[in-house]
């Protein structure tokens, strides 16, 4: 059954080359689709990722719950679950049709550029990620 928690959604369809010999999408590039999500969702949010805002990811899981294949035509989703000082946590989900393929943690921290500084995240950023999200993500310091 979909999330209902989920604000943020993206259609995505599988291509040949994102598959093994089997037509199954390779374990790796479920990873590639929650940065996709991870990207639409900072354009949902009104920004140009990587160039308004950077961020730089410090830890990634997946736990697999089904395979996806070639042509399938996915939905990828993707939300704030937890703001810290200087990182978020991005909880990622793929399904097709209501079935879950694939969920995701991703947890990014906030770069001024350049040399990977951290930095405070943007109150301009938490306020548009709190009026965004419908299930408010959790604040921590970190």
């Amino acid at each position: 059954m979909n999330d209902d928690n989920f604000t943020f959604s993206h259609p995505l369809r599988v291509r040949w080359g994102e598959c093994d010999a089997q037509g199954i999408v390779f374990n790796v590039n479920y990873f590639l689709y929650f940065d996709v999500a991870m990207t639409e969702w900072m354009r949902a949010l009104g920004f140009d990722a990587g160039n308004q805002v950077d961020f730089f990811t410090v830890h990634a899981e997946a736990d697999y719950r089904a395979p996806a294949k070639f042509d399938d035509m996915l939905e990828v989703k993707a939300r704030c679950v937890r703001l810290g000082t200087k990182s978020m946590t991005i909880r990622t989900a793929i399904y097709r049709s209501d079935e879950l393929l694939a969920e995701g943690l991703l947890t990014y921290v906030y770069s001024t550029g350049g040399a990977g500084e951290t930095a405070p995240l943007p109150p301009a950023f938490v306020e548009r990620v709190l009026a965004y999200e419908k299930t408010p993500p959790e604040r921590k310091s970190m």
